[in-house]
């Protein structure tokens, strides 16, 4: 088992009450009275005073074309994220696809739509960071001789953490904590900078990430290379309660689907919003979005399963498994086409 730094269930209750500092809505005495104001949660991946500028001005429109005002709650970690929701604090949010999939499954979200980047793709990927010049390779750090220090990611991100298991990791039978001297848990950020100032050797990262980094970090950026990319992964998507009134929650559908579509000055002051995101739009979507995610999780499952050699548990993981990815493909097959 990867060593992982968690919230304990105190904490994680902490960290969601604190939104009263992030100006919590008061609940309403009247639950039928029109809701006056939402709450949108952002994961601050890389710090809140790098995000929220960025942010700020797709929430001022947002109030302005709901109706309702709309204000930020900005979470260091993507269990706040959840818990916030779970808690009713938060009503929509940002969320990248494992933490949207905790929020579908404990939190009573939905999900009404998903972000595209600048060049129109509904994709990122998962990477693994070295220093430039050091010489390291896939193969190097594969070879598990324990002299390489390790960052991953939180322990619910799919880029940071899910991806790089999924996909590099288990299916050689790699277990990080046997491969490395040293495994910690961190941000993207902190591990971009950390590798690229030689605190860590190794590092996860994503692309979107790598994108910021470079942006905001030039010089820290042309310190750092790629040299492992996933296969792609959802898009970050656009999750609501699902209790939320169904009028708001269609205005807001609406709001996103649109945003920077129109050709007047208003969109295209739109546009240039989103390309401070690093956003090219959002799309349509709803919780099969996420059937990638779940097909991750279940053969995580299922080769932890083998491992175990326990014959009821991996007979049990494999039904999972093959039941997941039946729907995954249905889902799949039945997707309609949707044009940038």
């Amino acid at each position: 088992m990867i060593r992982r730094t968690l919230m304990s269930a105190a904490a994680a209750l902490a960290a969601t009450l604190a939104l009263a500092g992030c100006g919590q809505p008061a609940e309403k005495a009247d639950p039928d009275a029109p809701l006056k104001e939402l709450t949108f949660s952002i994961l601050s991946a890389e710090n809140q005073t790098s995000m929220e500028p960025l942010w700020t001005p797709l929430l001022t429109d947002m109030s302005e074309a709901i109706g309702v005002k709309v204000k930020p709650y900005f979470a260091t970690n993507y269990t706040s994220l959840v818990e916030a929701m779970r808690f009713k604090q938060v009503q929509v949010g940002w969320f990248s696809a494992s933490p949207a999939l905790q929020a579908i499954r404990r939190s009573d979200g939905e999900v009404l739509g998903r972000v595209v980047d600048a060049g129109g793709e509904a994709t990122y990927k998962s990477v693994i960071i070295v220093r430039k010049g050091s010489g390291l390779t896939v193969d190097k750090i594969l070879t598990c001789d324990r002299s390489l220090s390790f960052g991953l990611g939180d322990t619910q991100s799919t880029s940071g953490t899910l991806a790089p298991m999924t996909y590099l990791f288990t299916p050689r039978g790699i277990d990080p904590n046997r491969c490395f001297k040293s495994v910690r848990s961190a941000s993207h950020q902190a591990n971009a900078f950390s590798v690229a100032n030689g605190v860590v050797d190794v590092a996860t990262n994503n692309s979107v990430g790598m994108l910021f980094f470079a942006r905001q970090s030039p010089e820290l950026a042309a310190k750092v290379e790629t040299i492992w990319e996933s296969p792609p992964l959802p898009e970050s998507s656009i999750v609501v309660r699902r209790d939320l009134d169904p009028a708001l929650k269609e205005k807001i559908r609406q709001f996103f689907l649109t945003y920077g579509t129109g050709a007047d000055a208003k969109a295209e002051k739109q546009r240039e919003v989103l390309k401070g995101l690093a956003y090219g739009g959002f799309r349509p979507a709803d919780n099969s979005y996420l059937d990638p995610v779940r097909e991750m999780e279940a053969s995580e499952a299922l080769a932890a399963a083998k491992r175990s050699g326990d014959k009821a548990r991996i007979d049990k993981a494999q039904a999972e498994f093959d039941k997941i990815s039946a729907e995954a493909a249905r889902s799949r097959a039945v997707a309609p086409v949707t044009t940038p």
